[in-house]
């Protein structure tokens, strides 16, 4: 568990909604296209795998049109002041 004293790593949370399922082929597993809110245009989308996991540890996957929160998040040491 970590100490009350520990500092939090800068991070920022963006909302997001998946645009569309890439099903699985061959080479790739399934894939969850993102659209990122506040990014730049041409690099708005990510694709990650499908797969989460609910509150039970069981497998899931995200729908078209869900709404998501992605977090990015880094060490300090990681970081500059601004």
């Amino acid at each position: 568990m970590p100490e009350a004293t520990e500092s939090k790593k800068p991070a920022v949370t963006l909302p997001g909604t998946v645009e569309k399922i890439i099903p699985a082929n061959t080479i790739a597993p399934e894939k969850a296209q993102i659209a990122v809110e506040g990014a730049d245009h041409l690099y708005r989308e990510i694709r990650v795998e499908n797969t989460l996991q609910d509150e039970k540890g069981k497998k899931v996957g995200l729908k078209p049109g869900a709404q998501v929160d992605v977090k990015i998040e880094a060490e300090k040491e990681a970081t500059v002041p601004k």
